[in-house]
């Protein structure tokens, strides 16, 4: 039923009411629930203006600003606080820590990007397609949206360096980089990280950057941090096992 309502708002306000605005600083779905917020209340303050005629005005002035904000687009409140709900913050993170392990073994499991959704919950699968070019599936909670996109490395230099991001026209941009160092104490890698995520533009962007902020950035700040738990620990021991097992199956038949 709300649905179907907000749907009818939207296309009611279609054309000039929902026009880019110079000062515009409310997105379109926030947009819609004004309108109907305000239409509520309009009814609401004329149904009973006869039995409470002071508080009848009061819902109808309240009515009269919502349906304003709704059809401009702009937000006074907003604009004072020096908010702007249409231009989503996109997400950046950086980390930097210390692995106990050597560089390029550390670098070896990075490059392998497939390896990435065993530390980084936020990811569901990573596939690679070729030495360049990988698609990468979100795995946001109660898969309310499905986030998959295709990326590719932007720069590799062995054991020092990699860089990658998503390909022009993607449901979501994302970039990354992991630089290689050998840590000052000679005691395991240092690694520092930078991942980043922005949302499409329009409305649908504005959607996904809410779902991208808060429980999502939460997610990939501990998954980044996680690596070190992860690779110091018995998950990476048992991963190792298997990966040298494969590799002298492999071998033995070459």
């Amino acid at each position: 039923m709300i649905n179907t309502l907000s749907e009818s708002v939207r296309n009611m306000l279609k054309g000039s009411l929902l026009e880019s605005h110079e000062s515009e600083n409310v997105n379109t779905p926030e947009r819609i629930v004004s309108v109907l917020a305000g239409a509520f209340l309009a009814y609401k303050s004329i149904s009973t203006f006869t039995k409470h005629p002071y508080l009848a005005l009061q819902e109808a002035l309240v009515s009269g600003l919502l349906v304003y904000r709704g059809a401009s687009g702009y937000c006074p409140v907003y604009a004072g606080l020096g908010k702007d709900s249409t231009d989503p913050s996109a997400i950046h993170i950086s980390e930097r820590f210390i692995v106990n392990k050597p560089k390029e073994e550390v670098f070896a499991f990075w490059r392998s990007l497939e390896n990435l959704p065993r530390f980084m919950k936020h990811l569901a699968s990573v596939e690679e397609r070729d030495s360049k070019t990988s698609y990468w599936r979100a795995n946001l909670p109660g898969e309310i949206v499905k986030l998959s996109w295709n990326a590719e490395i932007t720069r590799e230099e062995e054991n020092s360096y990699i860089g990658w991001q998503s390909v022009e026209g993607s449901m979501v941009d994302n970039a990354g980089k992991v630089e290689f160092n050998d840590a000052l104490n000679g005691s395991g890698t240092e690694l520092n990280i930078e991942i980043s995520y922005f949302p499409p533009a329009g409305s649908l962007g504005q959607g996904i950057a809410k779902l991208l902020n808060g429980v999502f950035e939460n997610m990939i700040r501990k998954d980044i941090t996680n690596f070190k738990h992860y690779v110091e620990g018995e998950d990476y021991k048992t991963y190792k096992t298997k990966d040298q097992e494969v590799y002298k199956f492999e071998n033995t038949f070459k």
